[in-house]
C-alpha cells in the first residue's frame, strides 16, 4: 500500500483550489482520491432550494455499526480581498519559514487536511477491521447562507439510515497554542431589522413632518440601556449589538420617511430563539409607549428577523469530552479548557443529531490577508486526531 499523503502536502493541494462558497468540486476531487483509495465509499450529492445556489457536498465512510464517529469541516473559503496585499498570491499554498500562507490555509483546510491524513495513517494501520463506523461530513456552504450545506447533509444521511454517535468538527477552536481549548458548545445569534416609520418633511418645517430618527435612537437605547443578563456557568452574557443604521437619505433639507437598525444578538443559554425575541419586542414596545424624544406622535415600528437563527447548545458528553482532552494532553502536553466563544459553526446543526465539540489549529489569521499556518502545527494536529480515533475507537 502506497503511503498516505501528509497534513501538510493535502493541506497544500486544498489551499491551491480556489473553492470560493460555494465553488468546492475540486476540492472535493482532491479528498475524494485520496479517502476511495483507502477504502472510502465517498458519495457527492448536491442541493438546492428556491432562492439558493446548488451546493455540492461530500459524505465518505468506512466500516459499519457502532459507534459511530463522524467528522465534519468545509472546503468552502471567504473571497481573498485584494490579492495585491498579500505577501505570496492566495492559492499559490507558498511556503515560508516553515509556514503556509493562503486562503483557507487555518479556517478550514487546515483542520481538514489534519483530519484526513489522521484516519488514512489510522485506518491503514488497522490490522482488523474497523471497529465500528468512521465518516466525514464536508460542505461548500459554511461561509455562505448554510442552506443547502451541513444541514441538509445531515437530512440526507439519516434518511439513508446513518446513525451518528458523535462528532467532531475540524474548525480553528484553539486560542494562542495548539489544544489550548475544545468548544463544547455555541452562543446562539439572533438578527433582525428594526424599522421606524416617520413622515417626510422639510428640515425647516419640522412641525410638518415626523422624524423617524428620533422614534429609532429611542427604540436602540431601550434595548441596549439595561444588559439582557449577567451570564452562565458555560456562557457569557448575552450581547446584542448594532452593526447598522440606515436612512438612505443623501439631502440635507429633507426629513426622511423611514429609518431602519440592523442588530446582531448572541445569546447563551438563559434564552431560546422565541424567548429571547419576545424581550426584544417587550422593551421596543415599552418603549414606544413610553414617548420620550418622540412624545408629539406615537413611534410606529416593526421588526423584520433574519431566517438564519441559530440556537444556543452546549455539549454535555464528559466521555467524547475527556477521550478529546486525553489525546490533546498525550500529544501537546496541554490540558485544553472547555469553551464556548466564538461564533456560529456548522455544530449548530450537528448537535441536533449527536453529541458535537470543536477542535483544530489556532484561528488567529482566519478570514484575514495573509492567513497562514505553521506546518508543525498541522501535522501536531494530525498526531491530535489519529490519538482522538486510537482512544474512541479502543472504548
Amino acid at each position: 500500500m502506497p503511503k498516505p499523503p501528509t497534513a501538510s502536502d493535502l493541506l497544500a493541494a486544498l489551499v491551491k483550489v480556489p473553492s470560493l462558497t460555494p465553488d468546492g468540486a475540486a476540492a472535493f476531487d482532491v479528498l475524494e482520491r485520496v479517502l476511495a483509495a483507502a477504502g472510502f465509499a465517498v458519495e457527492r450529492p448536491v442541493f438546492e432550494g428556491p432562492g439558493s445556489e446548488p451546493v455540492e457536498n461530500l459524505f465518505a465512510a468506512v466500516g459499519s455499526g457502532e459507534p459511530h464517529l463522524t467528522l465534519a469541516g468545509h472546503v468552502d473559503v471567504v473571497p481573498p480581498g485584494p490579492e495585491a496585499s498579500w505577501r505570496y498570491p492566495p492559492f499559490s499554498a507558498t511556503v515560508d519559514d516553515g509556514v503556509l500562507y493562503g486562503r483557507g490555509a487555518v479556517d478550514m483546510k487546515g483542520g481538514l487536511a489534519a483530519m484526513v491524513a489522521a484516519v488514512l495513517r489510522y485506518v491503514g494501520a488497522q490490522n482488523t477491521e474497523l471497529k465500528g463506523r468512521l465518516s466525514f461530513l464536508i460542505t461548500a456552504d459554511e461561509e455562505g447562507t448554510a442552506v443547502n450545506g451541513t444541514a441538509k447533509l445531515l437530512e440526507w444521511a439519516a434518511e439513508r439510515g446513518e446513525r451518528f454517535s458523535a462528532a467532531i468538527v475540524g474548525e480553528p477552536a484553539s486560542a494562542e497554542m495548539l489544544g489550548d481549548q475544545i468548544k463544547i458548545g455555541r452562543r446562539g445569534s439572533f438578527s433582525a431589522t428594526l424599522a421606524v416609520e416617520g413622515r417626510q418633511g422639510h428640515s425647516a418645517y419640522p412641525e410638518r413632518a415626523d422624524n423617524p430618527i428620533r422614534g429609532l435612537t429611542q427604540l436602540l437605547h431601550a434595548l441596549q440601556s439595561a444588559p439582557l443578563d449577567t451570564g452562565t456557568e458555560h456562557f457569557g452574557p448575552t450581547s446584542l449589538e448594532v452593526v447598522s443604521v440606515d436612512v438612505g437619505n443623501p439631502a440635507w433639507n429633507v426629513i426622511p420617511a423611514r429609518a431602519e437598525a440592523r442588530f446582531n444578538s448572541r445569546f447563551n443559554d438563559l434564552w431560546t430563539h422565541a424567548t429571547l425575541k419576545e424581550e426584544i419586542e417587550r422593551r421596543l414596545a415599552a418603549a414606544a409607549a413610553d414617548g420620550g424624544l418622540s412624545a408629539r406622535t406615537p413611534i410606529n415600528w416593526s421588526l423584520s428577523e433574519e431566517p438564519a437563527v441559530s440556537e444556543v447548545f452546549l455539549t454535555c458528553d464528559d466521555a467524547l469530552i475527556g477521550v478529546a482532552a486525553a489525546a490533546i494532553k498525550d500529544i501537546t502536553g496541554r490540558e485544553p479548557t472547555l469553551s464556548t466563544s466564538g461564533g456560529t459553526s456548522d455544530a449548530r446543526f450537528i448537535k441536533d443529531y449527536c453529541p458535537v465539540i470543536e477542535f483544530g489549529p489556532v484561528g488567529t489569521t482566519m478570514h484575514q490577508i495573509d492567513e497562514c499556518v505553521p506546518l508543525a502545527e498541522i501535522e501536531e494536529a494530525s498526531r491530535v486526531y489519529e490519538a482522538i480515533l486510537q482512544r474512541y475507537f479502543a472504548r
